[in-house]
């Protein structure tokens, strides 16, 4: 009821948001489902649909955020009478920065003089306008400066004729800040959700399921070989980053992982019991060139085993391959966009692919994953629960990992299973510190910044903005590599942080305003820091001399029932480049392929496991020993870590005797674990 007593509507239109072109079609098609609501839902395929829909009061209109930047200066004042509201699927990623100041700024649009251009992201390299669509004809060149910064400021702030409904299962810490609702605890200002249907409630009521239910990992053990006579020196973290990768991507190996997947999905996964035999599968790749080396692979091992099904692969773009430029079409033999239809008919089944459906992809037939990439926070939650979506027959989900450890899969679903609280609101005033990091690297003086805003504002060409942005770039590239890391990386984080504090802070400081949009337009330029790789060359000067993979067994991921607390947005000093760690090549490799000692064990493989993994994950979990290190010094800390080994050596007498009578008979093999365990738990947890 409005002020005259008559009804109305509490909205004049619904808009639904999603970050996804194909999460975007299937809320379409879900909504337009409803009979209805079916008449009055628009799909904004194009900004000019999207504008065309608003203007004429369309009741529901669904799009993606991208569209919105493209609309935000063509919009007239009668927006401001009318009331919206704003439906964000997948918050985390659609409601954040440049973003929601754009989306805000085409809800509230005012057709008056002192409308300008500020969309930083829009601004095309040849002249100052935006891109086509944003223009905007009442640009009044004469209005103070200040007038032009204030209406910046305050396209950022969250629209007040507009109510967000805010929906995602993983919800990070600008989202709770931004949506959640304040309660004070602790001195702290915490933010809760409004409302929470959360992962344990929906898997206890049977409305997904529970992707940990069945997690096997799998251990990789290699051996590398050092082909030259020299014994070079290279950047031991570089290295074995660049070792692992070389490894798990070598084509022995990943014909190795390739049988596996094609022996398992034969043997367990096309079964009758597994979605009444119309199970599917997901290979998720770290890289596209290995999602095309896996979809060979695979398709060859399928063949070899009867050629009753196929596989598809998903990645953007073209890229070189054997020799030739490969494409998904060319490699599919159809269409990208048929892949989401194709997969749900025979004889697809097993679907390969680098980034492209790990989020936003809804398959009910999808059962098991197979995983070779390096998962961790919220990525892990959003590919892994491609799985959780139930179907009549599905009775139940499984996860092959070549790369992660369950220890972090759990860690990264934690804060998700109950309710996510932040603990703290993000302090703004740290911005005070990153904007004097950055004044004093001498890369830009206050002029700079005043006069490329002013100029931006103004809708200058280019050509009198790109000088003095161009002898700023000149200036970072004479600063150090470590000099160049801190003060691009500071930029970026200034950016982004502003940017989301921008729509939530109750106050406004055009200083930062000013920098954000001086450093947006830098960044673009600056190149990235080309220091001396110290690990480079290092592939050259080794071969793999076997490789093997074993299955662990598989293990449900128990998470805890409480609710979790996650820490604010950081903001704060720039950091630097790490110091490299040299060492020769020789060390390297021995540390990589032999992190156990040089004994003749029954089963070398399985005690380098026990080793470099379990014995130091059980020792860390002692808690006097945790205590120790918390509270004690390093001599007092050795002390009741060799207590917690001795303990957990004994607790494996029955898997490990081994094991255990080499550490209780030979004192130097004790003295040596002793040591190789402390080291490895006391310095990880004490850096």
């Amino acid at each position: 009821v409005d002020a005259t007593g008559a009804q109305r509507p509490a909205f004049d239109s619904t808009i639904v948001v999603t970050n996804r072109r194909i999460l975007d079609k299937q809320i379409n098609d879900t909504i337009k489902g409803f009979a209805q609501v079916g008449a009055v839902v628009g799909h904004a395929n194009k900004s000019r649909d999207l504008h065309d829909m608003i203007i004429n009061g369309k009741k529901i209109i669904i799009t993606t955020v991208q569209k919105f930047p493209f609309i935000v200066k063509s919009i007239g004042d009668e927006h401001r009478d009318r009331s919206f509201a704003i439906v964000i699927d997948e918050a985390h990623d659609s409601q954040s920065g440049k973003t929601a100041a754009a989306l805000s700024r085409s809800l509230q649009a005012k057709n008056d003089d002192s409308t300008v251009a500020t969309d930083v992201d829009a601004y095309d390299e040849t002249s100052a306008l935006p891109l086509p669509g944003t223009e905007d004809e009442d640009i009044d060149t004469d209005d103070p400066v200040e007038d032009l910064i204030n209406d910046a400021m305050a396209g950022r702030k969250m629209a007040t004729n507009a109510s967000y409904f805010a929906f995602t299962a993983t919800p990070k810490n600008k989202t709770l800040e931004m949506f959640g609702v304040p309660f004070p605890e602790d001195g702290k200002t915490k933010h809760r959700p409004f409302h929470t249907y959360t992962m344990k409630q929906a898997i206890d009521e049977k409305f997904i399921l529970d992707p940990l239910s069945s997690y096997t990992t799998v251990q990789s053990y290699y051996k590398l070989v050092k082909t030259v006579e020299s014994d070079p020196e290279f950047d031991s973290k570089r290295a074995k980053k660049k070792l692992r990768a070389y490894v798990e991507g070598h084509n022995h190996a990943i014909d190795i992982k390739a049988g596996i997947i094609v022996e398992h999905f034969l043997d367990q996964v096309i079964l009758p019991g597994k979605i009444g035999g119309e199970a599917r599968a997901m290979v998720v790749c770290g890289s596209i060139k290995r999602a095309i080396q896996y979809f060979h692979a695979i398709s060859e091992e399928l063949v070899t085993r009867g050629g009753q099904y196929k596989a598809i692969v998903a990645f953007s773009g073209e890229h070189d391959y054997g020799g030739a430029r490969v494409s998904e079409a060319s490699l599919n033999v159809f269409s990208p966009s048929e892949i989401a239809d194709r997969i749900q008919e025979d004889p697809y089944r097993i679907l390969v692919c680098a980034d492209k459906f790990q989020t936003g992809y809804d398959e009910p037939l999808l059962h098991t994953m197979y995983v070779d990439k390096m998962l961790s926070g919220v990525k892990a939650v959003q590919t892994l629960s491609r799985l959780n979506r139930a179907h009549p027959k599905k009775r139940d989900v499984f996860v092959l990992d070549f790369q992660n450890d369950s220890e972090i899969i759990k860690e990264s679903f934690a804060p998700f299973f109950r309710t996510t609280i932040l603990a703290d609101e993000t302090d703004a005033n740290k911005l005070h510190d990153l904007k004097a990091d950055l004044d004093a690297t001498g890369v830009y003086s206050s002029s700079d910044v005043d006069t490329v805003v002013e100029k931006f504002l103004r809708a200058a060409v280019r050509t009198e903005i790109d000088p003095i942005l161009d002898t700023c770039t000149v200036k970072y590239g004479e600063l150090d590599e470590d000099g160049q890391v801190r003060f691009k990386g500071g930029a970026k984080a200034f950016v982004r942080t502003y940017d989301f504090l921008g729509s939530i802070i109750p106050y406004s400081n055009a200083d930062w305003e000013k920098l954000s949009i001086f450093l947006n337009l830098l960044i673009t330029k600056l190149p990235t820091p080309q220091g001396t790789d110290l690990s480079k060359g290092i592939l050259d000067a080794i071969d793999m001399d076997s490789y093997r993979a074993e299955k662990q067994a598989a293990q449900k991921i128990i998470l805890t029932d409480a609710n979790t607390e996650i820490e604010p947005v950081p903001a704060g000093h720039i950091g630097g480049q790490p110091e490299p760690e040299l060492d020769r090549l020789s060390n390297i490799l021995t540390k990589f392929n032999d992190l156990f000692g040089n004994i003749a064990w029954t089963d070398k493989d399985r005690i380098a496991r026990v080793i470099a993994i379990d014995l130091p994950k059980r020792v860390n979990a002692d808690v006097r020993y945790q205590n120790a290190k918390k509270n004690s010094d390093r001599e007092n800390a050795r002390v009741e870590h060799d207590r917690a080994l001795s303990d957990a050596i004994t607790e494996r007498l029955e898997d490990e005797s081994e094991l255990f009578t080499r550490f209780t008979q030979d004192q130097r093999f004790k003295d040596w674990l002793r040591e190789v365990i402390f080291e490895a738990t006391y310095d990880s947890a004490s850096a």
